[in-house]
């Protein structure tokens, strides 16, 4: 399961990060896009050392290599930039990679070097006002033939849909408004997170 950072300064936040960690969160995808590089390295700086191997970077990724972070993300309109990285960064590239796809046209035609991709939106978006689905992602799924790349539903996703989603073809799921829209994030991440431990058991 994955949790995405509200772009918007929450009160509170890194203690906040510290619990969803320590209650077993696999990933963070910190993404800041209006952080200067400075403010993104004093953002991570706060984040405790033996967490930062389960952040991703969505910006200024070269600060992966100062901090010990070892997966990146790239943006759908960024993801050519992924060829920049053996250049600096020779092979075998110690770096996982994570993009985004809006369709499964897309997804499918994604090259080998991601291991996994959110598609997106499933369903209406909690943190985005009028931002939905254009097709059924459910249906579109029954046309996936890339199988090198985790495909990740984002986009909606609440206690409500969890179940549906990863029954519908998703191998997982990532959160953003359902956790950061919500007065009590920890709460509703556990409770995400036993609806996702108890159907994957």
């Amino acid at each position: 399961m994955i949790v995405i950072t509200n772009r918007f300064f929450i009160e509170d936040e890194i203690r906040i990060l510290h619990s969803l960690f320590e209650e077993g969160l696999s990933l963070l995808h910190v993404r800041k896009p209006d952080f200067s590089e400075l403010e993104m390295a004093q953002f991570i700086h706060q984040i405790k050392i033996e967490f930062r191997d389960r952040i991703v970077l969505h910006n200024h990724h070269l600060l992966a290599e100062d901090f010990g972070i070892n997966t990146i993300h790239f943006s759908e309109k960024e993801r050519n930039r992924i060829h920049d990285f053996p250049a600096r960064f020779p092979k075998p590239c110690r770096y996982n990679f994570s993009t985004s796809t809006h369709s499964i046209e897309d997804f499918n035609s994604l090259e080998n070097d991601f291991d996994y991709a959110f598609l997106s939106p499933v369903f209406k978006s909690i943190s985005k006002e009028n931002y939905g689905p254009k097709t059924d992602l459910f249906e579109a799924l029954k046309s996936r033939t890339n199988y090198e790349t985790k495909v990740i539903a984002l986009g909606g996703i609440d206690l409500q849909n969890i179940q549906k989603t990863i029954e519908n073809g998703f191998d997982d799921i990532a959160l953003l408004g359902t956790i950061w829209n919500n007065e009590n994030p920890i709460k509703q991440f556990k409770l995400c997170q036993q609806i996702v431990l108890s159907y994957l058991q």
